[in-house]
């Protein structure tokens, strides 16, 4: 049974322009849904039994031969395992180059407003989403790594300049996440950098926590590079366990 056909476990929505976090255990799976279209989620992973290990940018792009991310690809964390594997995908590119807004970016492409007038609704940038989020967390500004930005998708031209297309996410487009690691989650809503849009309008994300399959030898994730194979025998001799294509009891 796919993670998509599971009975859900826990259930949240975030609404435009929010963050969220949670601890997904080792076998279950986190589906983001794009509720409206046109939602931007970045996503940040650590290592929840120990945050200094976290996702890395530069190896999973690297290690990947790939510039964005989709279905049989990996997250993988700055100590070569792998945390969460990315097992269903219904747009097929994720943004895994542009980071997340600051709060100059913001005012300067949004304008001034206070929590007075905009109440909940107020303006924040990305970066701001994350650090309140990590606080919880007993982590911050250092630990403000390169993230992932799900239902977005930026191209990169000839010169090496960064196009972002508007209208990617439609209404119901999804991505599935299987932790392969007990992986703290981080994510917020906050309009992608690059997006054009003279209003602020934010989209909402449902989350939804199910139990994942267990692991084939024939799995997308762990067959679509040879590098990968090797990620999650790693993984799992972090765990203690025997990866039977890799180690030998």
């Amino acid at each position: 049974m796919s993670p998509d056909q599971s009975p859900i476990i826990r259930r949240e929505r975030i609404p435009g322009g929010r963050a969220w976090s949670v601890i997904l255990r080792r076998g279950f799976a986190l589906r983001l849904t794009d509720i409206e279209g046109g939602a931007n989620c970045s996503a940040l992973f650590f290592n929840a039994a120990a945050p200094l290990e976290r996702y890395n940018l530069a190896d999973t792009l690297k290690a990947q031969h790939t510039a964005h991310l989709t279905r049989g690809h990996v997250c993988y964390s700055d100590m070569g395992r792998i945390l969460v594997s990315i097992t269903e995908d219904t747009l097929g590119w994720h943004d895994a180059l542009c980071g997340v807004s600051t709060e100059a970016e913001v005012l300067a492409q949004f304008g001034a407003q206070r929590y007075q007038e905009a109440r909940n609704a107020f303006q924040r940038s990305g970066e701001t989403l994350f650090l309140i989020e990590l606080g919880k967390w007993g982590l911050g500004v250092r630990d403000l790594v390169a993230n992932v930005n799900f239902f977005s998708k930026v191209t990169v031209d000839e010169t090496g300049a960064l196009h972002y297309q508007p209208g990617h996410s439609r209404a119901g487009s999804s991505v599935t996440l299987r932790a392969e690691m007990t992986t703290l989650v981080v994510l917020n809503t906050a309009p992608h950098p690059l997006d054009p849009a003279i209003s602020w309008q934010p989209r909402s994300i449902d989350c939804a926590i199910t139990a994942a399959a267990e692991v084939s030898t024939e799995d997308p994730c762990r067959l679509s590079r040879p590098e990968n194979a090797r990620g999650f025998a790693t993984t799992a001799l972090y765990h203690s366990q025997c990866d039977h294509l890799h180690v030998k009891p």
